[in-house]
């Protein structure tokens, strides 16, 4: 039933693509026709656009991976700095929240570690929907920004750091094998938001892999039982991320976009002083209009970092 639904949206798609481009060029006809120049101007803004969409669904026709079609877990890490880096990781998590609320993706919130001052040092989002995965997945790595800081009484620049990981949600399509001992769980009390009950008891849950070291937690939900299950879900979709990077390393040892995220691997730059400008590193594009990227307007590195991608599958 779900690839019988993404068959159908994929080909709804399609079909109203093809009836825009055809009445665009229908309005063409007419204009040549009457001689009217607005009526040209109007044809040519919906081509504009239709081929801004149609480089779009070339690309959602290569998320083909194994996982490409699933929801993912996003998170963002605020580095070292304080309060700058905590509240560039604010900014990180509103950029793809606006992103994904832009592209009809469903967000549940899974964990927030609020900042001392401002800003956030973590947290974790599930984005929803078809090719959430396939599309976000290429964002993991470290974050720049380049700003005068709000923070500073004598407006001096500073340089802040944050990381971005994204790992697919593993659905019943992909056994992912776990052993109990292997692992140690800790509860908590949660420290966000939610009334009395969450605030008092120790319902949030932090599961520790035991032999790679990889931690979750989960703290959205009132009952200790339900935090378990989302924190299991997320660590079985870690293993399962860290497989598929083993996987590409070993097929494409040099692959530097799957490079260990560090302060060494910053994959984009966000400059706001003295100059505005986003540039990707790894693929070289730029966009001088920072205030839109920071906005959720980042599909233009999206496409680009994808594209590289499955070029370097290719060859």
């Amino acid at each position: 039933m779900r690839e019988r639904d993404q068959l159908t949206q994929s080909l709804g798609k399609l079909g109203d693509f093809q009836n825009r481009l055809d009445d665009a060029l229908a309005l063409l006809e007419l204009a040549e026709t009457e001689g009217e120049d607005a009526l040209v101007l109007e044809a040519e803004e919906t081509i504009a656009l239709l081929q801004k969409e149609a480089r779009r669904l070339q690309i959602e026709s290569l998320l083909s991976g194994e996982a490409d079609a699933n929801d993912c877990f996003l998170e963002v890490h605020a580095g070292a700095g304080g309060t700058e880096a905590q509240d560039w990781a604010l900014m990180l998590q509103r950029m793809y929240m606006r992103w994904a609320e832009a592209h009809k993706y469903k967000l549940e919130w899974i964990e927030e570690s609020a900042g001392e001052e401002a800003g956030i040092k973590s947290c974790t989002v599930r984005v929803k929907g078809h090719q959430a995965f396939g599309w976000l997945k290429t964002e993991c790595g470290v974050h720049r920004l380049v700003r005068i800081s709000p923070y500073d009484s004598n407006a001096r620049r500073h340089t802040s750091f944050a990381s971005i990981g994204v790992y697919p949600v593993v659905d019943d399509a992909i056994e992912i094998d776990i052993e109990e001992k292997d692992l140690r769980i800790d509860t908590y009390r949660s420290s966000g938001a939610g009334g009395q009950h969450v605030n008092t008891t120790d319902s949030a849950v932090r599961i520790t892999h035991l032999p790679t070291g990889i931690a979750v937690q989960c703290q959205n939900e009132r009952s200790q039982h339900k935090n378990k299950a989302q924190a299991m879900s997320m660590l079985r979709s870690r293993l399962y991320e860290r497989e598929l990077q083993a996987r590409e390393e070993a097929a494409q040892a040099s692959n530097a976009q799957k490079s260990e995220i560090g302060w060494g691997h910053q994959i984009r730059s966000y400059v706001l002083h003295p100059y505005q400008m986003v540039k990707d590193l790894r693929t070289g594009v730029e966009r001088g209009n920072s205030a839109a990227v920071l906005d959720g307007d980042i599909d233009v590195f999206l496409e680009a970092a994808l594209a590289a991608r499955v070029g370097q599958e290719r060859t």
